[in-house]
């Protein structure tokens, strides 16, 4: 991909350093340096095997905000109740927030507080934040906005493999492939370094998209004499379940597979029996030429060993049944044999920058390190052998992020919230109701670089850093643990979260030691929470990170090197099928 001249980000003057890491903006992660010079920060794309030297807008452009003029760097208090939010000193700000959490919990106990996180946190934050939450505050109200993104592919990924990960394979496994499914998703616009990983199934008259528009993807499919499956909007659930039903009737079903790695295959074809390529039709829009033609061209590609693969992205999630529509399709990638299977498979497009390892280690309100249930009693004790604590001091499962954001400032619910990373008043489901919730509270904190929508409602806002301008991990779309590196030095005022997180249970006298603020330090424990999890880390370290090691995780004491490809043996159920 070659960098157009008028998305130019390199300023004049002289370089001061470079520094290696990801771009922010999506799961995909590209691999770039970002330099801070004279003219002001400017990024180049590095080669990666997700991006393979290419950047896409936002990654070209990644680089402007962080030298934004609305920048905020030092924080801000509201005066006078109603009146003008106004800079203050740290000081002043942490000893506010103390005490309206200390006056909150005493009206509500510890759940008068409710903490919400984001995807966009490093893995060091997510884990922080949780353990935060729980420790500190002893509050079970946590939970983060990836509640509005991934939840439907998760729900259904857990229901099936028993492991929720996005790509349970290497993305660069997709690039030999000679058939792919791709449903609700247009990368060709939204995540555009991804669709050279599909350029030789689109030149082999191999891409199906599953779209109800004729998206830049959806041309790409057309111009190689691929496929462009344009349904009704809303019928993706039917969909599937139509081209279930011409696997089976066209004699395309794997029975060896679904004999020996499956389970419930008649409680499937139960649902895709009445799915008739005429009745599909008629409620998709689709014809049963396409349809035939795509259950054609991805039973061919896996019976030649060429590489078939389904995918589904936010358009076919983002449903009230999304979580079904995701079930039909690893339904359908079962019949055809695909998952586990090498050069096949079922995956998922992660969409926020760290929106993998954002809802594995406790950001999640049910949710412990490691992608534990909070509910597990051997979960508990781990995670609490860990943090030095009784599994009795760890509170219980929360409420959602719809629940919680809707129990704000109502009778029972939480008076107080800390927000970071997320700006829901602009991106929540109902956002007009939110925004009201959000001003019913007795105390609003919120963490961020700019005085965003969300920010200009609080109480008190606080300046944080930028993703160049810290230092962490990211877990990629497919697993793989990558490094965040400083690059860029933040204004002065601006602090770090885990610095918050340490001064604000220093002030409420709930041992600021075990709140680190060296992120590697945070990720050393984070490591050690996770171990025995579904999503371990425990064998990873900075250091092999830095070496350049690409390692996936699960990586423990039964798989040091990590783990690229999952399911290749038995999925993580526990009869393993």
């Amino acid at each position: 991909m070659t960098r157009p001249a008028e998305l130019s980000t390199t300023p004049a003057g002289h370089a001061h350093s470079a520094g290696h890491t990801h771009c922010p903006y999506c799961a995909l992660q590209c691999a770039m340096t970002v330099t801070e010079a004279d003219g002001g920060p400017y990024v180049e794309p590095v080669w990666f095997p997700t991006n393979r030297g290419g950047l896409c807008r936002k990654g070209w452009t990644s680089a402007q905000l962080l030298d934004h003029p609305g920048r905020l760097e030092t924080p801000l208090i509201r005066v006078g109740g109603e009146g003008r939010l106004e800079p203050c000193s740290w000081d002043t700000a942490l000893d506010h927030i103390a005490e309206g959490i200390r006056r909150a919990q005493s009206r509500g106990g510890p759940d008068g507080v409710a903490v919400f996180g984001g995807g966009g946190l490093t893995n060091e934050k997510a884990y922080q934040l949780g353990k935060f939450t729980r420790l500190a505050l002893g509050s079970r109200l946590i939970d983060y906005n990836g509640r509005w993104c991934m939840s439907s592919a998760a729900a259904a990924a857990n229901r099936s493999f028993g492991v929720d990960r996005g790509l349970p394979f290497p993305v660069s496994d997709l690039s030999s492939a000679r058939a792919v499914l791709l449903i609700g998703a247009n990368p060709a616009d939204t995540m555009p370094p991804f669709l050279q990983h599909l350029a030789t199934a689109a030149d082999a008259g191999g891409l199906v998209v599953a779209d109800p528009r004729l998206t830049a993807t959806a041309r790409r499919a057309l111009d190689g004499g691929g496929v462009h499956l344009r349904l009704r909007p809303g019928t993706d659930a039917a969909l599937l379940l139509g081209l279930l039903h011409l696997v089976v009737v066209a004699g395309r079903l794997d029975t060896t597979y679904i004999a020996a790695r499956t389970t419930g295959f008649d409680e499937a074809w139960g649902h895709a029996a009445a799915w008739l390529p005429e009745r599909t039709e008629r409620v998709t829009g689709v014809s049963v030429a396409q349809l035939e033609r795509a259950v054609e061209l991805l039973a061919d590609a896996r019976d030649a060993d060429a590489g078939a693969y389904v995918l589904t992205a936010r358009g076919a999630e983002q449903h009230a049944d999304g979580s079904d529509v995701v079930g039909a399709a690893i339904a359908l990638a079962l019949a055809l044999g695909l998952p586990g299977r090498p050069r096949a498979g079922y995956g998922t497009l992660t969409g926020q920058g760290n929106g993998q390892g954002g809802r594995e280690h406790g950001q999640k309100a049910d949710q412990l390190p490691g992608y534990r249930s909070i509910a597990d009693p051997a979960a508990r004790a781990h995670v609490a052998s860990v943090w030095g604590v009784e599994p009795e001091e760890i509170p219980g499962a929360g409420a959602s992020a719809f629940e919680l954001l809707d129990s704000l400032g109502r009778e029972g619910g939480p008076s107080a919230m800390l927000l970071h990373a997320s700006n829901p008043v602009v991106s929540a489901p109902d956002s007009g109701r939110v925004r009201e919730r959000l001003g019913a509270l007795d105390m609003l904190v919120v963490s961020d670089f700019v005085l965003s929508e969300t920010a200009a409602l609080a109480d008190v806002v606080l300046p944080v850093p930028q993703w160049a301008e810290e230092e962490g991990t990211l877990t990629s779309l497919e697993g793989r643990l990558l490094r965040r590196r400083r690059s860029v030095t933040p204004p002065d005022g601006v602090r770090d979260e885990l610095w918050i997180w340490r001064e604000l249970a220093r002030r409420l006298d709930r041992g600021p030691e075990r709140f680190p603020v060296d992120p590697r330090a945070v990720f050393d424990e984070l490591a050690r929470a996770s171990a025995g999890g579904t999503a371990d880390y425990s064998e990873i370290t900075w250091d092999r990170l830095d070496a350049g090691e690409a390692l996936h995780w699960p990586c423990g004491a039964d798989s040091p090197d990590g783990t690229p490809r999952l399911f290749t043996e038995r999925f993580a159920t526990e009869d393993g099928r």
